[in-house]
């Protein structure tokens, strides 16, 4: 999800990184251009953010549902590590409804997906999507666009998954590492910490080996996390891997 205004700043700097181990991407703005984006029939604008998420679904429905089993919806200003995606999905059937991210929980029974840390939809969870539009089930209720579409996967019992790891860490993440690796000192509670689905943590404990992704990621960020991510290693020290977690990576998205 992006703008015009962002191109340049934003989503080049995706397109250059994560994006590319992806198997399809999609840049969905309110204007055609030859980065190329898919202009989308909305204004831009915070107050335009959950007609943009259901025109780019119904756009993915129309133009792209056979080309893969997941459908992720992340913003021009978060990094995902697309192989801890991969594998967080691979527990799940995509021909099931199911709905994947940080999951938040005021306002909807169920809970909900935060926007910001991405959120992946599977084919019938998109299938489903589109049918509470076209029946009138689901409706532009609210300009909370996370909320909203939690609204829409609960009424059209779209089941929310756990993307936690076997220890009970989080994978998805809607502010930056600083936000969850450093112990900060006793201080008022973050009003922010209101929306969490899990008892939050901070320090090393907090984040799962296999951390899905970031939010509020910019520029010559994503290219750092791309570098520690990848890249940077401790001579001699191997990651042992747990068997309890191996399973394979056989999902498209």
């Amino acid at each position: 999800m992006t703008g015009p205004k962002n191109l340049e700043s934003r989503t080049k700097h995706v397109k250059e990184t994560w994006a590319k181990r992806c198997d399809n991407v999609l840049y969905m703005s309110s204007v055609k251009t030859d980065f190329p984006t898919v202009e989308l029939n909305v204004s831009e604008g915070r107050d335009n953010l959950y007609w943009k998420t259901i025109r780019a679904f119904q756009y993915v429905h129309q133009h792209h549902l056979d080309e893969a089993d997941w459908f992720l919806k992340a913003d021009d200003d978060t990094f995902v590590v697309v192989e801890n995606l991969r594998y967080v999905l691979s527990k799940y059937d995509p021909e099931k409804p199911w709905y994947v991210g940080r999951r938040f929980t005021p306002f909807i029974s169920q809970g909900y997906m935060s926007g910001g840390a991405g959120y992946a939809l599977s084919k019938e969870a998109l299938r489903r999507f589109i049918k509470g539009f076209d029946t009138g089930q689901c409706t532009h209720f609210s300009t909370i666009e996370d909320m909203a579409l939690g609204k829409c996967m609960e009424t059209m019992k779209v089941k929310l998954a756990d993307s936690r790891d076997v220890k009970g860490r989080q994978t998805f993440h809607p502010y930056p590492p600083d936000y969850y690796l450093i112990r900060q000192l006793p201080r008022p509670r973050p009003w922010y910490l209101i929306y969490e689905h899990y008892e939050p943590t901070e320090g090393p404990g907090c984040c799962s080996d296999y951390i899905v992704s970031f939010h509020y990621i910019y520029g010559v960020q994503l290219y750092v996390l791309e570098y520690l991510t990848y890249h940077l290693r401790p001579y001699g020290y191997r990651h042992r891997f747990n068997p309890d977690e191996k399973t394979e990576l056989n999902t498209t998205m």
